[in-house]
């Protein structure tokens, strides 16, 4: 296995550009995703590391070997792909032996490399079928294992869980990083689904059209998002605006609902410059009584509630005429109606003032 760097990798398709100098670096042996809505370059970036795309610009490096202009097949890399690609007149069987035949591995070493990538995922009592068998989830299994068997340095999987229903999703999440963890390969595994991401990635990169807007740990990501968008793609996001008044330990800034304190999301703040109070709805907690020393208080009066069971939702209107959403987890009764005039806490540890870039948007027209 080997880690994988990308050097201001850029991909243009005619007048598009699809990846705008990309730097990262992925270890070796870790659990990578690449997150992000359709069209920001995902799949594109994948297809460059396995070697169907070339860049324009920069260089891709297995470990300390330039692979930029090298083949698929001479990179030493296994592909998961969405839809499965397996060859529907060859068995199980031979559909996993495929890669180890074009590679010219003798016979009975096949074989055995075959009967334990199937006994990996659990297929070895399906070798004799066809794709068309079996279920989406076992294809998904099939799919895995031949990518598996040829020993890669690293695993690239484009969505793979995508066409499967929400309980195979999460059986085939926890078999993945079962063998993740087993084999120690590097992995790299592209998607939209922002939970699948949060629960299997050891790091996450968030691409932005074509940009890279962060990469860091799903907790940090989650809790410390770099700008708007990864903050509004990332889950739920309340967003208040306002103008920084002082630094002093937190970040204090003036809204139209009243002083919030919290934590700098980027180094050159200023005093002055117009900010997005960014706070999960998780955060929020009706008031009773005093507040903390750390809790900052805004006033509303609550618009509607959803009750599903294991949460209940709050839909707060605020002085300002902005709705807040407050998620309650395990309610065991119902704390507020739509109608009540509530006052809301959050700790400023759980707020990240982040860039208005609306207002830098507006300032530059």
């Amino acid at each position: 296995m080997f880690g994988i760097t990308l050097e201001n990798v850029t991909k243009r398709f005619d007048n598009v550009v699809a990846l705008d100098r990309i730097n990262l670096s992925i270890d070796e042996g870790e659990f990578f995703f690449l997150l992000g809505p359709s069209g920001c370059g995902k799949t594109t970036l994948l297809r460059i590391l396995a070697g169907f795309y070339h860049p324009e610009g920069g260089r891709v490096l297995f470990g300390d070997r330039d692979v930029t202009t090298v083949a698929p097949h001479e990179r030493n890399t296994g592909m998961v792909f969405q839809n499965y690609a397996l060859w529907p007149h060859m068995t199980v069987w031979k559909n996993v032996e495929y890669g180890l035949s074009m590679r010219n591995i003798v016979q009975h070493e096949r074989d055995e490399r075959v009967k334990r990538a199937l006994e990996m995922v659990q297929m070895a009592g399906y070798a004799d079928r066809s794709p068309n068998q079996l279920s989406g989830g076992q294809q998904q299994r099939v799919a895995l294992a031949r990518a598996l068997v040829i020993e890669p340095g690293a695993v690239l999987l484009d969505e793979p869980l995508s066409n499967l229903d929400a309980r195979l999703r999460l059986e085939m999440r926890e078999q993945l990083q079962d063998l993740q963890k087993m084999l120690g390969v590097t992995m790299v595994y592209v998607t939209h689904d922002q939970k699948e991401a949060l629960a299997m990635g050891a790091r996450i990169a968030v691409m932005q059209m074509g940009e890279v807007a962060q990469i860091d740990t799903p907790r940090t990501i989650y809790a410390q998002p770099a700008n708007r968008f990864v903050a509004d793609f990332i889950g739920e996001i309340n967003l208040i605006a306002g103008e920084v008044k002082s630094q002093d330990g937190h970040v204090v800034a003036m809204t139209e609902v009243g002083e919030i304190r919290g934590q700098a999301g980027y180094e050159d703040m200023q005093v002055g410059e117009r900010v997005l109070c960014a706070v999960r709805p998780e955060a929020l907690d009706f008031l009773s009584g005093e507040p903390g020393a750390d809790d900052n208080v805004i006033s509303g009066r609550v618009r509607q509630t959803v009750y599903l069971g294991e949460v209940e939702q709050f839909l707060v209107e605020l002085a300002n005429g902005e709705k807040t959403k407050l998620i309650e987890y395990d309610p065991t009764e119902q704390r507020a109606q739509p109608g009540d005039e509530v006052r809301l806490r959050f700790s400023a540890r759980r707020v990240v003032m982040l860039r208005d870039e609306e207002e830098d948007r507006d300032e530059a027209v």
